[in-house]
């Protein structure tokens, strides 16, 4: 794809206008009259027929070079677009308005530039409308430094005002993109242009400050507007959204609060549109708040107080009509379905949903249970995310079976449960070693981008020796496309890489299987772009000692110094990384399989290599001196308690079979 080099700006020179009898003339509409068609003299109701004419013309013309657009003849709709400018010499901007407005919408910043080219190549009359339709073509389709300079030249180059919808344009796709840099400059562009703010630009602000994980900003972006502004139900809303999405749900809860008072008060009018959605209808004239937030706070708790133990008996099968959200008696002592529009009513019902699937992302079960109740008190209709929430909130505090009850009340509202709420089920059953219902969980996600939930699965089944369901989950995620994660090949390793009978010896046949297994997990990982982790190499080198593989032990030792030992973080933190425990798995493996001597060599190489042994290292090394029967291990001791690790009891349990098998103990007589 082209990069945009720059904006052409092409000096503007005195306009030469034609009579209108020329341009008509031109588009072929000189034979309107009977026998006159060479007659360039028209009278005025000719006049007005030829201009409605060539009106027509324009349009189909532009229709033309839209459809040449969207169907990938960029050619032939810059030809017609040149074109379009010979045809008439009374064209002006609104000539090229559709056009635009088609570039913006795909978006297509290119042809959007071509089109703005050609109108000051026509010399046509440049507005705002037409600038701000390039600008969204330039910064929806990402090309947000020329938006930038484009913004720059705009009063010098244009002749055109500034305009606060063209800054809001390009600092929401900074903020799209994630790019501090680039919102940062918009916002020091707009204060050297003096340009002020409204409503959008604070509410974007406030996306900004939730970008940035910054809480005190969110105060200080809501403090300065209502300075300007006083409090509306869409301002209120992102409000909400940005406290709860940084954690701070005692602010959100509050602020949903005044948005219950707000409705209460009445006077909202809200409307939903198909480009922008639910907006509000006011006038964007700031009026300062009076008196804090300029409403009353509504005390929710004074309606809506509902005993403990009634929220306890909610997840009894009994009583799971206490859920009916057709109960509307106390919204009738409210009002607010009197006051409310359904878009308004949307707006609020969001709040509400935002707020309960915080409270599930931070386990707060009391606050779910406590706005899902309202919420019902409200007759307003909780959505698949708020159940969300609230399911997580209680599967986290009561367990999985009080979130499965909930489940069963959201499925009698002809509710459908999202995937990440079978997920997080399916985790809290797996947690809980119920293999059947997690499966039957997990058989029902159609779509889940992560593999945590899979991943618990293939842990629960490791630890219940089920590497037939292990199979039948990998295969699911095969299925549904789910991208393995590092942690998925750490199970599998676990799972598949060890010897599968621990009661029979290992032989050749047993060797190879066990070498094509590892294999095979290892092409995945790299068709997958995965590296080893320290992890999964010490699972590996684990399966690999279980089953006596010393030659190939050794061999991914030598791997792993030269996967890990590269790496500028092993440098800063060595034994973070390869260092001890991998060497701990590799000695232990060579003294299981009586390889005593290789251990002891093994041992001299970590200490070489600046590896520092631990507590488990010298147990490890002094068990081998068990099996050598010499006195070497009261020198490991020895060095043991000068690195600072103290002997424990599998410690002294060694050297006393050391010192019972050693000669002085055998000449020693009762």
């Amino acid at each position: 794809m082209m990069y945009l080099q720059g904006v052409v700006i092409l000096k503007r020179s005195k306009l030469s206008l034609h009579s209108f009898a020329d341009s008509t003339w031109k588009l072929g509409f000189g034979n309107v009259a009977g026998g006159m068609g060479t007659s360039r003299s028209i009278t005025t109701t000719r006049h007005n027929l030829l201009g409605s004419g060539v009106q027509s013309g324009i349009k189909s013309i532009q229709q033309q070079i839209i459809n040449a657009v969207r169907l990938g003849e960029r050619g032939k709709a810059s030809n017609m677009l040149l074109g379009l400018g010979h045809q008439s010499c009374s064209i002006t901007s609104d000539d090229f308005m559709e056009i635009l407005k088609y570039c913006a919408s795909l978006p297509d910043p290119l042809f959007a530039i071509d089109t703005w080219n050609a109108m000051v190549e026509k010399k046509t009359d440049l507005n705002e409308r037409c600038f701000l339709l390039v600008m969204r073509a330039l910064c929806n389709g990402g090309y947000l430094e020329e938006a930038t300079n484009m913004i720059n030249l705009s009063k010098e180059g244009f002749g055109l005002h500034d305009s606060l919808s063209m800054y809001n344009s390009l600092l929401r796709a900074c903020l799209k993109v994630q790019s501090t840099d680039l919102v940062n400059q918009c916002l020091d562009l707009m204060e050297r242009r003096m340009i002020g703010k409204n409503e959008v630009t604070y509410l974007e602000l406030l996306k900004f400050a939730v970008q940035q994980q910054n809480l005190p900003a969110v105060n200080e972006i809501w403090k300065d507007y209502r300075k300007l502004y006083s409090p509306s139900m869409i301002s209120l809303q992102s409000l909400i959204w940005s406290f709860a999405r940084l954690g701070d749900l005692g602010s959100a809860y509050e602020k949903l609060q005044y948005m219950v008072a707000l409705g209460i008060q009445g006077d909202v009018c809200i409307f939903r549109t198909v480009k922008v959605g639910l907006h509000s209808s006011r006038l964007d004239i700031p009026i300062p708040a009076n008196g804090g937030l300029g409403l009353q706070k509504m005390d929710l708790e004074k309606y809506f107080s509902i005993p403990f133990e009634q929220l306890t008996c909610l997840y009894d099968r009994k009583e799971m009509t206490n859920f009916d959200l057709e109960n509307r008696e106390s919204v009738e002592s409210i009002g607010l379905t009197k006051h409310l529009s359904k878009p308004a009513m949307r707006v609020l019902s969001l709040s509400f949903n935002i707020l309960i699937h915080a409270c599930g992302r931070v386990q707060n079960c009391e606050l779910a249970e406590k706005l899902m109740m309202q919420v019902q008190k409200l007759g307003l209709e909780p959505s698949s995310h708020a159940y969300d929430g609230l399911i997580r909130a209680v599967a986290a505090k009561r367990g999985h079976r009080e979130g499965m009850k909930v489940l069963r009340i959201m499925q009698q509202h002809n509710l459908k449960p999202l995937d990440s709420t079978l997920a997080a089920l399916a985790v809290g059953c797996c947690k809980a070693t119920e293999l059947d219902l997690a499966e039957a969980l997990l058989d029902h996600i159609s779509n889940c981008p992560f593999a945590y939930p899979y991943n618990a699965f293939l842990d629960a089944c490791e630890k219940m020796d089920q590497r037939e369901r292990a199979v039948r989950m990998l295969a699911k995620m095969k299925q549904l496309k789910v991208r393995p994660d590092i942690r998925t090949y750490e199970l599998m390793f676990l799972l598949f890489g060890a010897f599968d009978s621990p009661y029979q010896k290992a032989d050749l046949l047993t060797h190879e299987d066990i070498a094509k297994r590892i294999k095979a997990i290892e092409m995945d990982m790299a068709s997958n772009g995965i590296q080893h982790s320290h992890c999964s190499m010490k699972y590996l080198m684990k399966a690999l000692g279980a089953a006596g593989m010393i030659k190939e032990l050794l061999q991914y030792l030598g791997k792993a110094e030269d996967l890990f030992c590269r790496s500028k973080l092993y440098l800063l933190h060595k034994d973070a990384f390869l260092g001890t425990p991998i060497y701990n798995k590799v000695l232990h493996s060579l003294v299981e399989a009586k390889e005593n001597h290789l251990a002891f060599e093994t041992f001299k190489s970590m200490k070489s290599k600046d590896f520092c042994p631990d507590g488990n290292t010298y147990n490890i090394m002094i068990q081998c001196c068990v099996d050598l029967q010499h006195k070497f291990a009261f020198s490991l001791l020895s060095q043991m308690l000068r690195d600072g690790f103290f002997p424990t009891n599998v410690t002294y349990a060694s050297l006393v079979k050391v010192d019972f098998l050693s000669d002085s103990f055998k000449r020693w007589k009762l």
